[in-house]
Protein backbone atom coordinates (compact mmCIF):
# COMPACT_ATOMS: atom_id res chain seq x y z
CA UNK A 1 0.00 0.00 0.00
CA UNK A 2 1.27 3.43 -1.08
CA UNK A 3 0.69 6.79 0.20
CA UNK A 4 0.16 8.20 -3.54
CA UNK A 5 -3.28 9.89 -3.77
CA UNK A 6 -5.62 7.88 -6.24
CA UNK A 7 -5.78 9.45 -9.86
CA UNK A 8 -9.74 10.44 -8.99
CA UNK A 9 -8.97 12.48 -5.88
CA UNK A 10 -6.68 14.46 -8.42
CA UNK A 11 -7.60 18.13 -8.55
CA UNK A 12 -7.20 19.03 -11.96
CA UNK A 13 -10.23 21.07 -12.97
CA UNK A 14 -13.40 22.75 -11.65
CA UNK A 15 -14.96 21.68 -9.13
CA UNK A 16 -18.83 20.33 -8.48
CA UNK A 17 -19.98 21.16 -11.63
CA UNK A 18 -18.94 25.05 -11.74
CA UNK A 19 -18.40 26.36 -15.45
CA UNK A 20 -15.00 28.30 -13.93
CA UNK A 21 -12.01 26.96 -12.57
CA UNK A 22 -10.46 27.68 -9.33
CA UNK A 23 -8.10 30.77 -10.29
CA UNK A 24 -7.60 32.28 -6.23
CA UNK A 25 -9.79 34.76 -6.46
CA UNK A 26 -12.04 35.49 -2.87
CA UNK A 27 -15.70 34.03 -2.87
CA UNK A 28 -16.48 37.77 -3.38
CA UNK A 29 -14.35 38.61 -6.67
CA UNK A 30 -16.52 35.28 -8.12
CA UNK A 31 -19.46 37.08 -6.80
CA UNK A 32 -18.80 40.39 -8.41
CA UNK A 33 -17.80 38.33 -11.93
CA UNK A 34 -20.87 36.44 -11.53
CA UNK A 35 -22.95 39.93 -11.34
CA UNK A 36 -21.54 41.30 -13.99
CA UNK A 37 -22.64 38.36 -16.32
CA UNK A 38 -25.73 38.65 -15.84
CA UNK A 39 -28.24 40.57 -18.02
CA UNK A 40 -29.62 43.81 -16.24
CA UNK A 41 -32.52 44.55 -18.84
CA UNK A 42 -34.96 45.03 -15.73
CA UNK A 43 -35.68 48.28 -14.76
CA UNK A 44 -33.71 51.22 -13.04
CA UNK A 45 -32.16 50.67 -10.09
CA UNK A 46 -32.18 46.47 -9.88
CA UNK A 47 -28.51 46.28 -10.25
CA UNK A 48 -27.50 48.20 -7.00
CA UNK A 49 -30.40 46.21 -5.17
CA UNK A 50 -28.70 43.20 -6.42
CA UNK A 51 -25.46 44.48 -4.83
CA UNK A 52 -26.82 45.52 -1.93
CA UNK A 53 -28.78 42.27 -1.06
CA UNK A 54 -26.77 39.69 -2.55
CA UNK A 55 -22.76 41.08 -1.66
CA UNK A 56 -24.02 43.61 1.31
CA UNK A 57 -21.77 46.09 -0.58
CA UNK A 58 -22.18 49.87 -1.30
CA UNK A 59 -22.61 50.65 -5.34
CA UNK A 60 -19.70 52.77 -5.10
CA UNK A 61 -17.49 50.29 -3.44
CA UNK A 62 -19.06 47.57 -5.26
CA UNK A 63 -17.79 49.20 -8.68
CA UNK A 64 -13.87 50.41 -6.92
CA UNK A 65 -13.44 46.56 -6.40
CA UNK A 66 -15.11 45.61 -10.00
CA UNK A 67 -12.53 48.13 -11.45
CA UNK A 68 -9.78 46.66 -9.39
CA UNK A 69 -10.82 43.11 -10.64
CA UNK A 70 -10.76 44.16 -14.21
CA UNK A 71 -7.08 44.82 -14.07
CA UNK A 72 -6.40 41.18 -12.36
CA UNK A 73 -4.81 38.55 -14.10
CA UNK A 74 -6.63 36.03 -12.28
CA UNK A 75 -10.19 37.39 -12.99
CA UNK A 76 -9.50 37.36 -16.31
CA UNK A 77 -8.31 33.66 -16.24
CA UNK A 78 -11.61 32.87 -14.31
CA UNK A 79 -13.86 34.32 -16.56
CA UNK A 80 -12.15 35.84 -19.96
CA UNK A 81 -15.63 36.97 -21.63
CA UNK A 82 -16.81 39.25 -19.01
CA UNK A 83 -13.56 41.05 -17.90
CA UNK A 84 -12.38 41.25 -21.69
CA UNK A 85 -16.43 42.64 -22.06
CA UNK A 86 -15.78 45.21 -19.37
CA UNK A 87 -12.35 46.39 -20.24
CA UNK A 88 -13.77 47.15 -23.52
CA UNK A 89 -16.49 49.36 -21.95
CA UNK A 90 -13.79 50.51 -19.52
CA UNK A 91 -11.87 51.63 -22.59
CA UNK A 92 -14.66 53.55 -24.54
CA UNK A 93 -15.99 55.59 -21.66
CA UNK A 94 -12.48 56.66 -20.72
CA UNK A 95 -12.06 57.62 -24.83
CA UNK A 96 -15.39 59.67 -24.11
CA UNK A 97 -13.98 62.06 -21.64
Amino acid sequence: MTDAPDDDARDDGPRGGDLFPDTGLSERDRAILALERRDWVTGPGAKERAVREQLGLVPVRYYQLLNALLDDPRALAHDPVTVNRLRRVRESRRGER
